[in-house]
């Protein structure tokens, strides 16, 4: 029968009836003191099929909060899809409908001057009511320096009721954008949204305009069957490992190009690319150095995130 494990030997036996052995192993063994050493127990208990590969995941992800900072994984400022305050209704409406997102930044005369944070839902009014100030409906905008930790702004959006910050410079300017659901990823993984895939429709998908949403996780073998291209796996195995190879980061709404095709990271977190929008790039200079954005901004997932964030704010594990 297998000893309890972590921390020191446990016996039924009384402490006066042990024998030497049990003793100096007892004094021998100790309970993880530092990070490290607990990730090596929890290893190990996944090895012995104690702890399941998405309890271990989830747990590294927690430790991975406390060491990451907002701009370790925000949307960069050329990605993020703002409006701008002196645009009337009838003009940046289409183009929320197009992007789909719940939460937008509002910007007046710069994109660097941010005023607040338009919801979708509040548009509704715009429908009804015969006077409609778009300022009136602004939520306060919050920001962040791109040093903070993700583990004390998760506890900051968790206490204010609020799903997201713009991430500011040293300099004062606009850096990105963060949410909350951004941080949530970096512990339970991809949270599901439309670009999520059905198991019965295959690792690559088209879309009406022409371009494929393939998962990361697809095979280069099958990736070459399908567009006729000739990748190597020697290196690695999958297209989103190619890209990442090549591409050196994770950002979403990046594209890269790789001989005839244009790669953009539609989902992922700081450890791998989820989900990838991929053409054939016509002969022309398709990478402008700059990327469009198709990363859903939204933020309004109400899930029951109480427990498992109380668990995070409360670890006081010992770097």
């Amino acid at each position: 029968m297998n000893d309890a494990y972590p921390s020191r030997r446990q016996t039924d036996k009384p402490q006066e009836k042990r024998t030497l052995l049990e003793r100096l192993t007892d004094f021998i063994s100790h309970e993880p003191e530092s990070r490290d050493e607990l990730l090596e127990v929890l290893q190990d208990a996944h090895e012995r099929n104690l702890l399941d590969a998405d309890s271990l995941s989830m747990i590294e992800g927690v430790f991975q909060v406390s060491e990451l900072c907002a701009r370790d994984i925000m949307i960069l400022r050329a990605q993020m899809d703002a409006i701008n305050i002196a645009e009337t209704p009838e003009q940046f409406i289409p183009f929320m409908l197009e992007k789909g997102h719940s939460r937008y930044p509002v910007f007046e005369s710069n994109r660097d001057n941010v005023i607040g944070v338009l919801l979708a839902k509040d548009l509704l009014r715009y429908y009804h009511e015969e006077e409609f100030d778009v300022r009136g409906m602004l939520r306060p905008a919050v920001f962040i320096p791109e040093s903070k930790r993700l583990n004390v702004l998760l506890h900051d959006f968790r206490v204010n009721r609020n799903h997201i910050a713009i991430v500011v410079d040293e300099y004062g300017g606009m850096a990105g954008l963060i949410t909350i659901e951004d941080v949530l990823e970096q512990i339970v993984g991809d949270i599901e949204d439309e670009y999520d895939f059905d198991e019965e429709a295959g690792n690559i998908i088209a879309t009406p305009d022409g371009a494929h949403r393939v998962h990361a996780l697809t095979g280069i073998e099958q990736f070459n069957e399908q567009f006729g291209t000739h990748y190597s796996d020697d290196e690695v195995n999958t297209i989103g490992g190619l890209v990442t190879h090549r591409f050196g980061r994770v950002h979403r709404g990046e594209k890269v190009r790789i001989d005839d095709f244009v790669f953009e990271i539609l989902r992922g977190d700081a450890r791998q690319i989820h989900v990838l929008r991929v053409w054939r790039a016509p002969n022309m200079n398709v990478l402008d150095g700059k990327s469009r954005n198709h990363r859903n901004n939204d933020h309004d997932d109400e899930r029951a995130w109480s427990g498992l964030i109380s668990i995070i704010e409360n670890a006081q594990i010992r770097p």
